[in-house]
């Protein structure tokens, strides 16, 4: 089977600093670096080093970033069968300041992916039936994310919302769409309307989520793990202790590789483990893409956690 993902594919470039800086203040830089990202193409990254075959639909621009960018999908071997070249527009970018203590912040400028469309979604209807799991996130145009998670939904796939970035409101008729959202406590807080700073806070939000019609909502905490709940059943993931030095594509490791682990045959306790280890794993090294664990990273570290909390 295989996974696809309907997203960004972005050019990233890295300041790190000692500190982030506050409004209006300027502070030196420790180095300088760009690096391939955007939630779609991470996502699909993150799947595609689990082992599991990865299709990722959507475009780049017609400038040097964008034949980097594909480059380097097909040495990770993700599918890029369904990205389009628009030639008439700049590739996305993200420009990252992180510091030293791995938190960061983000501006994207959406580039080619902001001319996502539904003719997009033309390239991904092939592709439907094999599928286990659809991936989006909220770094392109919504309009063409809701044709696909209806068509991923009438062909009975599992869809999987990044609501990042997250808007001060989804349109109430994604959401019954949707069967696994992933926002983490800040992207939660917006759409649900109140701050997630306690388990109780994030159990409260998956629960209206799953009121709007989403079958299961995880709510990602970062350092502190991952609050799930489902009509059945509901749980806390904690967190995999690790020296953490960058936190940039960490959530998009914990959802490719999640997506990943079910399309392995795993439980969605599992499934969630695997993805909160490779979101902390991702956490240790700098970059993007290049920071994103394989299977046997993955599987180490689970194998070695068991054997010291036993």
């Amino acid at each position: 089977m295989s996974i696809i993902v309907f997203g960004s594919i972005n050019m990233d470039l890295v300041a790190q600093t000692s500190r982030l800086p506050k409004a209006g203040e300027t502070v030196l830089g420790n180095n300088f670096f760009t690096v391939p990202g955007g939630k779609g193409a991470n996502q699909a990254v993150a799947a595609a080093k689990l082992g599991v075959k990865t299709y990722l639909i959507g475009r780049v621009g017609g400038d040097i970033f964008g034949e980097e960018l594909l480059e380097n999908l097909r040495l990770l071997e993700v599918n890029i069968d369904g990205v389009l070249i628009d030639s008439n527009i700049n590739s996305g970018t993200a420009i990252i300041t992180v510091e030293e203590e791995g938190e960061n912040s983000i501006i994207v400028i959406p580039g080619a992916n902001g001319n996502l469309d539904d003719s997009d979604v033309q390239r991904l209807e092939p592709i439907l039936a094999n599928a286990t799991a659809l991936l989006l996130q909220l770094e392109v145009p919504l309009s063409p994310i809701q044709t696909v998670a209806n068509l991923a939904k009438k062909a009975g796939i599992t869809v999987i919302l990044d609501p990042a970035p997250a808007p001060d409101r989804l349109p109430d008729d994604l959401y019954p769409l949707i069967d696994i959202i992933t926002p983490n406590e800040t992207e939660a807080a917006r759409l649900v309307g109140f701050p997630i700073n306690n388990e109780e806070a994030a159990e409260k939000a998956a629960q209206i989520f799953l009121n709007w019609g989403v079958k299961t909502a995880i709510i990602k905490l970062g350092s502190k793990g991952a609050f799930y709940a489902t009509k059945n059943q509901s749980g806390f993931i904690p967190p995999f202790p690790v020296k953490a030095i960058n936190t940039v594509a960490a959530g998009d490791a914990f959802n490719g590789v999640m997506a990943a682990a079910l399309d392995r045959g795993l439980s969605l306790v599992e499934a969630l483990n695997w993805g909160a280890i490779a979101g902390a794993l991702t956490t240790t090294k700098m970059g993007a893409q290049t920071a994103l664990p394989n299977l046997e990273e993955v599987t180490n570290y689970l194998s070695q956690f068991i054997m010291n909390n036993q």
